[in-house]
C-alpha cells in the first residue's frame, strides 16, 4: 500500500488564509478550493490511490507560476505539479496539505523555427499537439508515448517519456534543447536554447526526468524533425513469449534499428483485437509489431532482412502491411492497448522496468511463473527494441487482497529487472509506485547523493513530496 508523509497540521490550520492569498495572485477561476471540485485532482493514472489536496491552482503564465511558487514557499506549503494527470506511477498524487499546481492552461505554442528545426511551447501543450502544429510543413516531434493524445510536454520532460518510436529517435532527453523553469522560491531561469549543446553543466540532463522534484517546467524548446518519406509496419506472430523475445534479441543483434519494435502477448493481442479490429493473429501466444521507414526501396530491403530473421524463429505468421491504412490499423491496436485492457479487467497496474534485450526471453518466462504464483493475470505490452517492459498486472482495486497481491507482484517484477542488469523505470518515472524499491537499484551512498541534489534545489523538500525517495529518508 502506498503511504505518504504525514500532513503538516499548521498548514491545514491555515488553509483559508492560504487559499485567500492564492486568490490574490490569480484570476477568479484560477483557484479551486471546494471539496467537490477538488475531486478530479485526487489521483492520476495510478487510480488505486487517492487523496484530495488542500487546493488547486491553474496559472496561465510563467509569471503567475513564479508568483504562486514564491507565495507558497514563504508559507511553507508543499506543491505537486500536474499536467494532464496521465502519470502511471503516482507522479501527480497529491497530499492533504499540498497545493496542486496545474499547468494545463499554459497551452500555447510560442514559436516554430523551421530553419533551425525547433519549436518553443508551453508546458501544457500536448505531445501530439507539437506534431499537429508542424506536420503541414513536413515535420514532426519524435517522442510518442501511448498517451500522446492527452499527455503534456511538461510531464514528458518530468518523466523523460519515450514511446514506440524511441528505438530510432530517442526519448524526450534526446529531443530537448531548452527549458524555462521556476524554482521553489519563485525565480525564473532559462536553460539551454536554440542550439544543440550549452556551455557549462548539463542542467537539461539534470532536470529531465527529475519528476517535479527540482523545479517547475513552464516552457520547453524541442527539436522537430523532417517527416520520413514513408513507413511500413509488419506483424510477426509466435508460439511463445520466449520465442518472440529471442527474435527481438536477434533483430537488435543484427545491427538493424527499426523505427519501432513492439511486443504483445496473448492477453494483450485478444484485448486489442476486440478493441481495434486490426487483424491481429488470435492463435498466437506473442506478436511483434515492427516498423521501418525510408524510401520504398529502403523499406523493402529492411523488411526483407527482418523477415529472414523472424523466419529463423519458426513464426506462426508474418504479415507486411501493404498500405498506409493497414499500418494505421496495426498501430491503432497498439496505441489503444491500455484502454483495451481496461475493458477486460476492472483495474491494472502498469509496470515500467527496463532489461537488456538479450534477457527478454528469460525475463518473460520468469514473469509468467511469478504471475501464476500470485494468481493474477499479466498482459505484456512493451517497447521490446530497447528492453522497456510494460507488464500490465490485472486486479480488482475494490478487493484489498487483490490489490496487495498486485503490488507484491509488481515489486517482484521490477526487482527481477534490476537483478538481470536493468533498472526500475524506463519512462514512467519512480513516483510513489517505485519509491520504496529505490534501494534495490541504488546503494545508500548513491541515494544520499541524489538527496543532496534535491536539497540543493529544494531545501525544505516542498516540491512533489512523497515521491522518488523512500519515505524514511525524506524530511517530514
Amino acid at each position: 500500500m502506498i503511504t505518504q508523509l504525514p500532513p503538516r497540521q499548521n498548514v491545514l490550520a491555515r488553509r483559508d488564509a492560504i487559499v485567500a492569498g492564492l486568490r490574490h495572485l490569480l484570476p477568479p477561476d484560477g483557484v479551486i478550493a471546494e471539496t467537490l471540485r477538488l475531486k478530479p485532482y485526487e489521483t492520476d493514472g495510478l487510480t488505486a490511490y487517492r487523496q484530495v489536496p488542500l487546493a488547486v491552482v491553474l496559472p496561465e503564465t510563467t509569471a503567475q507560476v513564479a508568483a504562486v511558487m514564491a507565495f507558497l514557499h514563504r508559507e511553507g506549503v508543499r506543491v505537486v505539479p500536474r499536467g494532464a494527470g496521465t502519470s502511471l506511477s503516482g507522479g501527480a498524487l497529491p497530499m492533504e496539505d499540498s497545493v496542486v499546481l496545474g499547468l494545463m492552461r499554459l497551452n500555447r505554442i510560442l514559436d516554430i523555427d523551421y530553419a533551425d528545426r525547433l519549436a518553443v511551447v508551453q508546458a501544457g501543450v500536448t505531445n501530439i499537439g507539437i506534431t499537429q502544429a508542424v506536420q503541414g510543413r513536413g515535420f514532426f516531434y519524435a517522442p510518442d508515448p501511448s498517451s500522446q493524445l492527452a499527455c503534456m510536454i511538461g510531464g514528458n520532460v518530468a518523466m523523460n517519456s519515450g514511446g514506440a518510436h524511441c528505438l530510432r529517435y530517442g526519448v524526450t532527453a534526446n529531443n530537448l534543447l531548452g527549458l524555462k523553469i521556476v524554482t521553489v522560491e519563485g525565480e525564473v531561469l532559462e536553460l539551454g536554447g536554440a542550439y544543440l549543446d550549452a556551455a557549462g553543466y548539463d542542467w537539461l540532463g539534470l532536470l529531465t526526468g527529475s519528476e517535479g522534484q527540482l523545479a517547475i517546467v513552464t516552457e520547453v524548446t524541442v527539436r522537430i524533425l523532417r517527416s520520413p518519406e514513408g513507413s511500413r509496419a509488419m506483424l510477426a506472430a509466435f508460439r511463445s513469449n520466449e520465442v518472440a523475445g529471442a527474435c527481438v534479441a536477434s533483430i537488435i543483434a543484427s545491427g538493424i534499428i527499426p523505427v519501432a519494435l513492439e511486443f504483445m502477448d496473448r492477453p494483450a493481442i485478444h484485448a486489442c483485437e476486440a478493441f481495434a479490429h486490426a487483424g491481429y493473429p488470435l492463435d498466437a501466444e506473442a506478436m511483434l509489431i515492427i516498423e521501418v521507414e525510408g524510401s520504398t526501396a529502403e523499406q523493402d530491403e529492411l523488411l526483407g532482412r527482418i523477415r529472414a530473421i523472424c523466419a529463423r524463429h519458426d513464426p506462426i505468421s508474418l504479415k507486411v502491411s501493404s498500405s498506409a491504412e493497414e499500418s494505421a490499423a496495426i498501430w491503432k491496436g497498439r496505441k489503444g492497448a491500455f484502454g483495451a485492457i481496461g475493458r477486460i479487467s476492472p483495474d491494472y497496474l502498469c509496470m515500467d522496468g527496463v532489461i537488456p534485450t538479450s534477457r527478454l526471453a528469460d525475463v518473460l518466462g520468469r514473469i509468467r511463473e511469478m504471475s501464476a504464483a500470485a494468481g493474477l493475470q499479466v498482459a505484456n505490452i512493451f517497447h521490446a527494441g530497447d528492453g522497456n517492459l510494460h507488464p500490465l498486472i490485472m486486479f480488482d482495486a475494490n478487493n484489498p487482497d487483490s490489490l496487495g497481491r498486485a503490488e507484491r507482484l509488481g515489486a517482484e517484477i521490477l526487482t527481477l529487472c534490476v537483478e538481470v542488469g536493468g533498472c526500475l523505470t524506463g519512462e514512467h518515472g519512480v513516483g510513489a509506485e517505485k519509491r520504496e524499491l529505490m534501494g534495490v537499484q541504488f546503494t545508500a551512498g548513491e541515494l544520499d547523493q541524489q538527496r543532496r541534489i534535491k536539497s540543493a534545489f529544494d531545501p525544505g523538500w516542498l516540491l512533489n513530496p512523497s515521491k522518488v525517495f523512500p519515505l524514511q529518508a525524506a524530511p517530514a
